[in-house]
């Protein structure tokens, strides 16, 4: 008998990506075989992203595409979108299986129950064992294209409720794995060439701290991975400025492995709007963290989020805003319009702002972000670095600037040291190894 084909298309965030790669895993292992989306397969899984509106309706999109390619195909809707909008109602939208987060641990048997029973527009949630609900390990560990850099979801959950962000309903309360859990993950990633560890969660910060008796916290995870025999780069995802102190930097500043790259999130600039998106900080706060990180790295690139358009949003609270990113020096900004969701407290904010105009403000910020980013390279520009190669030369200093290797092809996942070149005309920034 022929091997079931199956589609998968990820999106969202690393996160997803990560659980993405485990389903993916699972089904190989069960005997079914992975091609491409865009071709005719026997089952199609959109893993899918619902932070925003544009997220929302790219599902969709893909969903539809996916009948469009095999009308009798079994169309799966794994993730956000299911948790955000409830099973029955993606199942009203004509989708045969709707998975929530908690399921997709579980895809294999999920498919297998429905074909047997075919049931497919009921609740997966009995096919679910309790043990299903762990945040992250399990399944296929892959190091197809020569990769090196390896994403390790390592929490999940979020209990901050900020007022802009449906996420906390999609994935609900904080969930951490256990640091023996993560490290034996690591384990078996070294063995398969993987030498960059990237730390990431829906909410990186909280880790453990859904479980304050086992004593464990996010130092204490990267002193783990340190002494790891063959980690030679551990990466942290986006942090909350609340947890730079003092006391986590003492524990971490001299860790040999740990990159200069921190992406804290910032979202505005201005202290009344973030009030109204109940962001737990100032920006006073947050220049404390960003000098904190200053004083113990040297150069670190720090990079951030920020929303514009936040409902009520000023001209004057969005020119406060660009004033911070100005003083702050970041090395990159994503910046975002602001998204409406409904089922959020911001939903129900009066001062919705309209498209036109965050689109310039949008604008704005981002002319801000390619000069910030400009100045940050060209001040590394000459200095010493080491870069690990992932693909045509190229790779990423620990800072995480993005460098070409000049000179003889270099094996992905190899290491090498030298000086960070000129910009060249290709945009492309050149690196000098060693000879």
């Amino acid at each position: 008998m022929d091997k079931k084909k199956i589609a998968l298309h990820n999106l969202g965030c690393k996160v997803n990506a990560y659980e993405m790669e485990k389903m993916a895993g699972k089904l190989i292992s069960d005997g079914f075989t992975i091609v491409p989306f865009e071709n005719r397969a026997d089952y199609y899984i959109v893993n899918t992203c619902s932070v925003t509106n544009i997220a929302d309706r790219k599902t969709r999109q893909m969903l539809h595409r996916a009948k469009q390619k095999n009308p009798e195909a079994v169309v799966i809707a794994a993730g956000c979108y299911v948790d955000s909008r409830g099973e029955e109602e993606v199942y009203e939208e004509g989708i045969d299986i709707a998975v929530p987060n908690s399921g997709k641990e579980n895809i294999v048997e999920i498919i297998r129950a429905w074909e047997i029973s075919h049931k497919g527009k009921n609740t997966v949630t009995d096919y679910i064992p309790d043990e299903g609900r762990n945040p992250g390990n399990g399944g296929h560990r892959s190091g197809e294209g020569g990769y090196s850099r390896k994403f390790l979801k390592v929490q999940d959950g979020c209990n901050m409720f900020c007022s802009y962000c449906i996420i906390p309903y999609a994935r609900g309360r904080i969930k951490s794995r256990s640091i023996s859990d993560v490290t034996e993950e690591v384990k078996d990633c070294v063995k398969e060439g993987y030498s960059e560890f990237v730390l990431t969660g829906i909410h990186l910060s909280s880790f453990g701290k859904d479980r304050p008796e086992d004593g464990e916290d996010l130092q204490g995870l990267i002193k783990a991975l340190d002494g790891e025999e063959g980690v030679k780069r551990i990466r942290l995802g986006s942090l909350e400025p609340g947890i730079i102190t003092e006391e986590l930097l003492r524990e971490i500043g001299d860790i040999p492995s740990l990159c200069p790259h921190f992406h804290l999130s910032l979202q505005s600039g201005c202290d009344s709007v973030l009030k109204r998106m109940n962001r737990h900080y100032s920006t006073e706060e947050y220049l404390k963290s960003l000098e904190m990180l200053r004083q113990t790295f040297d150069d670190p690139a720090i990079t951030t989020d920020v929303i514009v358009g936040f409902p009520g949003e000023t001209g004057e609270e969005f020119r406060e805003t660009r004033e911070f990113i100005k003083r702050a020096g970041f090395y990159e900004t994503h910046i975002f319009p602001y998204s409406r969701r409904k089922g959020t407290a911001a939903d129900k904010m009066e001062g919705q702002i309209d498209r036109k105009e965050k689109h310039e403000r949008l604008c704005i910020l981002k002319e801000l972000d390619s000069e910030n980013r400009r100045a940050y390279e060209d001040r590394h520009k000459g200095k010493r670095a080491e870069v690990l190669i992932e693909e045509n030369n190229s790779g990423y200093t620990r800072e995480y600037i993005r460098v070409v290797c000049e000179g003889e092809p270099l094996r992905p996942g190899t290491i090498v040291s030298g000086s960070i070149g000129e910009r060249r005309k290709d945009g492309h920034i050149g690196f000098c190894p060693d000879m």
